[in-house]
């Protein structure tokens, strides 16, 4: 493939400039998922490289967005490649369309091409480093990226799937503009039978309420069907990462406001500006 033999190219010889000095270090409480707390990430030069992996609807796109703007690196994410390239019904608009709503995987082929594309328009724009959502899902994927660029660290994000489907069935998109939101209020016991699981609704602001539409492919038959193939195709990727002590493993406590200061925890990451929203 052309394109993406182009982007290898080019991914393989640019220069970066460092702009937020960063080092990451798993913390303490994290040693036990497959990265060394001693393992200090270092970019050298560059912006981080990470990777966000994760079941559908497991929040990958909002957690990775919120790294990306706090780190100052470009969020990819392959899901908003393909919805883009179904709302330009350009020739693969139709032939994405049949994939999507079926619940099956994209191809290797089509994901890599479409994220070559996004890695070429963002080099011309000057920007460096990234973090990738949704890419890699699978095996080759995993090691054609593995042979173009070096991978510092990869985030699984998990959930249990009672509330991944709880969370899917909720999505909403105003179809004005483009805002994503989830209608669902998720509030359940622990798996343990005590901890108390609750994720409050995302709710839009009142002149989105009347635009809400539902994704196609968010019916239950078709999410746990999407959910059965992710855990197939997904787990040599985890094992793959993991033997090379890059994989942190990260169980989703609850709602944004639990989960994230957790997250960040995990990372070592300090957030001064989400430090004096919450003291405001």
């Amino acid at each position: 493939m052309a394109v993406w033999s182009r982007a290898v190219v080019r991914w393989r010889c640019r220069t970066t400039n460092l702009t937020r000095g960063f080092c990451y270090k798993p913390s303490e409480d994290n040693a036990k998922v497959g990265v060394s707390p001693t393992n200090c990430l270092e970019t050298k030069g560059r912006n981080v490289q990470w990777v966000f992996l994760g079941c559908p609807g497991v929040g990958k796109g909002t957690y990775a967005a919120r790294l990306s703007k706090l780190l100052g690196v470009p969020h990819i994410a392959t899901g908003d490649l393909v919805r883009q390239q179904l709302s330009s019904h350009g020739p693969l608009a139709s032939q994405l369309a049949d994939i999507v709503n079926q619940g099956q995987l994209i191809s290797d082929e089509i994901v890599i091409d479409l994220l070559s594309k996004s890695l070429e328009a963002g080099e011309a724009k000057g920007e460096t480093g990234f973090i990738l959502d949704g890419f890699p899902r699978t095996m080759r994927q995993a090691e054609i990226l593995e042979g173009v660029t070096d991978i510092d660290l990869v985030i699984n994000l998990k959930l249990r799937e009672d509330a991944l489907i709880a969370k899917c069935l909720g999505r909403r998109t105003c179809s004005e503009c483009g805002g994503n939101y989830n209608v669902a209020c998720i509030d359940m016991k622990g798996e343990d039978g005590k901890t108390r699981m609750y994720m409050p609704p995302l709710l839009p602001p009142p002149h989105c309420e009347t635009k809400l539409i539902t994704r196609s492919d968010d019916t239950e038959n078709v999410v746990k069907e999407r959910l059965r193939i992710y855990h197939e195709m997904s787990q040599p990727v985890e094992d793959f990462y993991r033997m090379r002590g890059k994989l942190l493993e990260f169980d989703l406590p609850g709602g944004i406001p639990e989960s994230w200061p957790k997250l960040l925890h995990a990372l070592n990451i300090y957030d001064d500006e989400d430090k004096k929203s919450a003291a405001a």
